[in-house]
């Protein structure tokens, strides 16, 4: 990237600085918060509770594999959310876009507009759309001589992920809609989507997030003698590898369109008789929903096995750390945390003040454990036993787990990496941007909870 600096400065840019540093030297990787947050949750078990270090072990072992069902439901999700986002039609899409802002203030808010669209569809789809488009319009400005500062567009990329867990993919309210889930068996049935992800606050929020936090981007988005920093060459990324090399039958029958195309119809048959016969909306149907799309958008088998190698890489860490925060989720419930950790909320809680209460204590623990479904496994049902106590609707438990964990994913480097890689940044260079984010939506979140607390 080529750097254009003058005296004058943005004042966030400067107050920054210190906090970019801090992160740039001191912040571990996802997996070793994992790791950190399995110790500290054993320790308080020895602590607080009654268990001996047997117990604790037994409980952490036993639980390492308590969720390898909804681990592949996540991992499905940032898979099929890559792949969808790289198919030809949908780059085709991103270049149309791409050619859409005129200006710098505009670009950068019609990128965190189209990620946070993206987001809502799913949180795969939103974190590579943000990155390529983001890409997309600083080289077609660039090339029409407009100066972006390509941190901030990155910015902005990411910034759309703070509404992501109010949408389509939101890991807490579809793991409370699917039959025989872990949350679905501790509150003794389902919540429909209808109760969260649908209701008419949630949306509203949603929209009042959108608004308050494109406002707040624009305003502090580098003007007049800002340094700005741009995109050196045209970097878009090109398409994914094809091995389509047609020499024998075998190799006619992967480069047909037919095979994609069957199967691609047959999920929309599949999808049609869901809902029609009274189908609910679920983690499953929401990755069979994407794998839809999938099929009916890639030319043949040749081009949709390049998409899925080039996914692929981005959910090892899925995989890896799964297990750890199932185990948290078994020494937990084994050794009766759960219920000492609840006893605490309800205590200082009161039907009007546990939504904002638990918003703060999800964005709190979401720093050590970055996952949205992995939170969900360690607090969902804290909080949901918290609210059973205090008569509050399980349906505000769960949103508000799901606004603490995408309120503090701005400061926290986990699923601003794949993002990053694409962009070819660090985190400290967008976070001073994404505070702004993290401030701008948690007033949202906050007024959104205490409002429904007092209704």
């Amino acid at each position: 990237m080529s750097s254009v600096s003058s005296k004058g400065r943005n004042p966030v840019s400067a107050f920054m600085r210190p906090v970019n540093s801090l992160v740039e030297r001191y912040i571990p990787s996802a997996l070793v918060f994992a790791i950190v947050l399995s110790v500290v949750v054993a320790i308080m078990a020895l602590i607080l509770t009654d268990a001996g270090p047997v117990e604790v072990i037994k409980g952490w072992g036993d639980g390492l594999s308590g969720l390898l069902a909804f681990m592949t439901q996540m991992a499905l999700i940032l898979l099929l959310g890559h792949t969808l986002a790289n198919t030809r039609p949908v780059r085709k899409l991103l270049s149309f876009l791409g050619g859409l802002p005129r200006g710098p203030i505009q670009a950068y808010v019609f990128v965190f507009v189209i990620a946070a669209v993206s987001s809502l569809i799913t949180w795969g789809l939103g974190l590579v759309v943000g990155a390529l488009l983001a890409k997309e319009v600083a080289a077609q400005l660039r090339a029409k001589g407009v100066r972006l500062h390509f941190p901030m567009l990155v910015a902005a990329a990411f910034s759309g992920f703070v509404v992501w867990h109010m949408g389509y993919s939101g890991s807490g309210p579809l793991t409370a809609a699917t039959e025989g889930s872990f949350l679905a068996e501790q509150i003794g049935r389902t919540i429909p989507v209808s109760d969260t992800t649908f209701s008419l606050w949630n949306i509203l929020a949603a929209v009042a997030t959108v608004v308050v936090v494109g406002g707040a981007l624009a305003l502090v988005a580098p003007r007049g003698d800002d340094k700005i920093v741009e995109l050196d060459v045209d970097a878009r990324e090109g398409e994914a590898d094809l091995d389509d090399e047609v020499v024998t039958p075998a190799d006619r029958v992967d480069a047909s369109r037919i095979l994609t195309l069957v199967v691609g119809l047959a999920l929309v048959a599949y999808l049609v008789i869901h809902f029609s016969q009274g189908g609910t909306l679920t983690l499953d149907i929401v990755n069979w929903s994407f794998l839809t799309l999938i099929f009916l958008l890639v030319r043949n088998p040749f081009e949709l096995i390049a998409l899925i190698k080039n996914a692929a890489s981005n959910v090892g860490d899925i995989l890896l750390q799964f297990p750890l925060y199932a185990g948290i989720m078994g020494i937990m419930t084994a050794t009766g945390l759960i219920t000492v950790i609840s006893d605490f909320f309800v205590n200082v809680s009161t039907p009007q003040t546990f939504g904002f209460l638990a918003l703060l204590s999800a964005g709190l623990v979401n720093f050590f454990v970055p996952s949205g479904g992995g939170q969900f496994a360690v607090q969902g049902p804290i909080m949901l036993d918290a609210a059973a106590r205090l008569d509050v609707d399980p349906a505000v438990a769960i949103m508000a787990v799901s606004y603490g964990d995408q309120w503090t994913n701005m400061i926290q480097p986990f699923w601003a990496l794949p993002l990053l890689a694409i962009a070819g940044l660090k985190m400290r260079d967008i976070l001073g941007y994404t505070v702004i984010t993290l401030i701008a939506s948690g007033l949202v979140f906050s007024a959104t909870l205490l409002i429904v607390g007092a209704g």
